[in-house]
This record gives C-alpha cells, structure tokens and sequence, in this order.
C-alpha cells in the first residue's frame, strides 16, 4: 500500500479537498485523504435532519468571495443558490443591521442626530467606504465618538468577550480589524463580488470535488495512528513513506501536544426545531449584549427550503478547548505568545521537504473559506511548479 500512492492527505475538509483534486487532475497523482471523522466535509458538512430541515452541522457557513478563481473553481462542483447573507445584532430587544451601517445609524440614534452623523461620516469618510472600530475611535470630533463607543460597547465588546472568553486588548488587532463599520444602506453581511450557497448543500459539492479515480479516501482514521514522524522519515503504517505528505489538522496534536497544547476557542450547538414555518426575520442574530449564546442561525433563510411549520435554529455557545472528546478546535486565539508557541511545533516539520501544512489548524490561523480555497489552489500551482491564480 505504501508504494501505491504519490501523496497522503490528512484532512478532508475544503483545505485538504481541493488540494487533492487539484494534484489527482492536474498532476496525475495516486492521493488518499485520511479524515479522523465518518464524513467529508469538515466543518463545512450539511445533512438532512429528521425534519427534512438541511442543517450546517458545524455551525452557517455562507460562500463569498471576491476572487474569480476561486469562484469559477468550485463552480465546477456546484450550481448557486442566489443569496447574499444579513445578520442582525439585539441590542436589548432592538434589532439593526450588523456590521453597523447607516441604517443601523437611524436605529441607534434620534433622526436629527443620525442625518448630522451620517453627513460627518460621509464628509470624513466618503460613501460605500469600511472603516475600523479603532480608526472612528481615533476620531476627535466628540459626536463621531458617539457613534464608536456605540458600536464599540453595544456591537463589539461583549460580543468579542462572549466569542474569545478574553477583552478586545488581549487579543491580536487582526481579530478586532474583522469588525467594520460601513458606511453605506448595504445590509448585506459580505461585500464581495460572487456571493451564494450550493444549491443542493455542501456535502453533495465535495462528492463532487472527490469524485477522481486517483482520489482515494480513509475516514474514521487519526493520522496519528498511521502516520509518524521518526527521525529524518516519515512512516505510514509502520513502512516509510517516500511521497508527499499535506497536512490540514491541528500541528500541536499530531506532535501529541509535547509543547503544551495550543489555545483555540470552540462551540457548543444547540439545535432546536420549532413548529412555526419561520422563528426570525434574517438568516443569523447576533446578540451581542445579554445573552449567553453569541448567535440563533435558522437555517431555512440560507438553503432556500420551502417547508411549511417547521424550522430548525442552532444558538452557538463557544468556550475554551480543551481537547476533551467530542470538542472541536475552532478558532486559534491569535496573539504573541500563542505565535511562539505554534513556531515550536512548525519548527519540528522543518526536515521534511516534502511535509506542507495548509488550513486553519496546520497553520494556526483565521481563513475564510475562499482564502482557504485559493491557498490551497495556489499550494497545488507550487507544487506542480506552475505561476497561476491572479485574477
């Protein structure tokens, strides 16, 4: 067996997918995924439940990017559903557009005060513009400080504290930069250019991308298990491996945590159905002030599913990760020291030529879901030893 493949990937999420296809197609290469789960999909995976409600088992994950490549890619393994998301914030029972805008301006403020803000933000700023928490704080206009300690308070603070279990100043400013304010009547959630969902769910998209006679796939398998890292050579089921290996889990874990396990926030799921045909007016609400749950995501508004008295809501409670059975790693807590702690375990992969880390958990980042795509795209063209991918 291990003379039979060219490349193991461990992962079947987007990471470790597209990748696969893209040496399986592109390169000729015999490559077999290994996933640690009974499915595929990773935390992007969606099934029916028992009310015929389809349901994003590892919380909502709308598509949306603003690269051509990466849109034209997966478009090969899916048809669109038309839909662009918007999320509302409770704020003690009143409900505006989130990320703030000026719509949100005139729900927050008295009208007299709104049109003179938006007029400031507008003279300051100019229309369809974002802007950070941190640059309208650095704002020295005492009305336009108003609107960031708005948002900063009632938006931000508890919610990133509700989300992280730390206060905005302990966590990395990339972190803080991924809250804007917009200067614009867009309700929409995401600005950019292709936005959608797979028209019959995730899970039938990935089949898709797997679907190549040099794809070959093991689930309900730990890497750990098969794979080691003995010296110079790395080992599959105990002979070495001569091939490629790509690896998309979490690096503190493959290396059994030998330097203190690496932080990561994850999630608890409550999933609720409800006899009614709709529980809430857009797709996710955020409560970002009183409520122990950061967010309800009804399902119906993303899939587009026509049922009638039935709806399915999921509330998402995140707390640390502990590694415990059943957790799942799902956001590193980027800061300094959780950097130099990640550079340790990096450091132990540095004699393997042929050893890439690609995804989230390997490398102990925040990607949407198109970056992950296009990074992986572009790990292939490296790889493969051609320049693609600018748009």
């Amino acid at each position: 067996m291990n003379n039979t493949y060219d490349c193991l990937v461990i992962g079947c999420g987007l990471a470790g997918a597209v990748v696969s296809r893209e040496l399986a197609e592109r390169e000729g290469k015999k490559v077999l995924i290994i996933e640690k789960r009974g499915h595929i999909g990773g935390n992007t995976y969606d099934f029916l439940n028992d009310d015929g409600i389809l349901v994003h088992k590892y919380g909502p994950h709308i598509f949306h990017t603003g690269s051509k490549r990466v849109f034209d890619y997966i478009s090969r393994f899916t048809q669109w559903r038309n839909y662009s998301h918007e999320v509302l914030a409770d704020i003690h029972g009143t409900l505006m557009p989130v990320p703030f805008n000026l719509n949100s301006l005139y729900i927050a403020f008295d009208s007299e005060k709104a049109a003179r803000l938006e007029k400031k933000l507008i003279s300051t700023y100019g229309t369809d513009k974002r802007l950070t928490i941190s640059e309208l704080r650095d704002q020295t206009d005492s009305e336009l400080a108003d609107v960031a300690d708005f948002v900063y308070n009632n938006v931000f603070l508890h919610y990133t504290e509700k989300q992280w279990g730390l206060t905005p100043e302990q966590i990395d400013p990339s972190v803080i930069a991924r809250v804007p304010i917009l200067i614009s009547r867009d309700n929409r959630y995401f600005q950019d250019k292709y936005q959608g969902m797979p028209s019959n769910g995730y899970t039938p998209l990935f089949e898709k991308i797997l679907e190549h006679h040099n794809i070959n796939l093991q689930l309900n398998t730990d890497a750990n298990e098969v794979i080691k890292m003995i010296g110079n050579q790395i080992f599959f089921k105990g002979k070495p491996f001569k091939g490629t290996v790509i690896y998309t889990g979490a690096l503190d874990e493959f290396f059994d945590c030998r330097f203190g396990r690496l932080p990561y926030r994850t999630l608890e799921f409550l999933f609720e159905t409800h006899d009614m045909t709709w529980y809430q007016s857009k797709g996710t609400i955020n409560y970002t002030v009183d409520k122990p749950f950061t967010r309800i995501t009804e399902f119906k508004h993303l899939t587009g599913q026509d049922i009638e008295g039935k709806t399915t809501t999921m509330k998402e409670y995140p707390k640390a990760y502990t590694g415990a059975d059943g957790e799942i790693p799902y956001y590193a807590i980027l800061n300094e020291e959780n950097f130099e702690l990640y550079k340790k375990y990096r450091q132990l992969t540095d004699g393997f030529s042929d050893f890439h880390l690609l995804g989230r958990l390997a490398e102990y980042k925040y990607y949407n879901m198109d970056a992950i795509i296009e990074r992986a795209l572009k790990l292939a063209d490296q790889m493969i030893g051609v320049e693609k991918g600018k748009d």
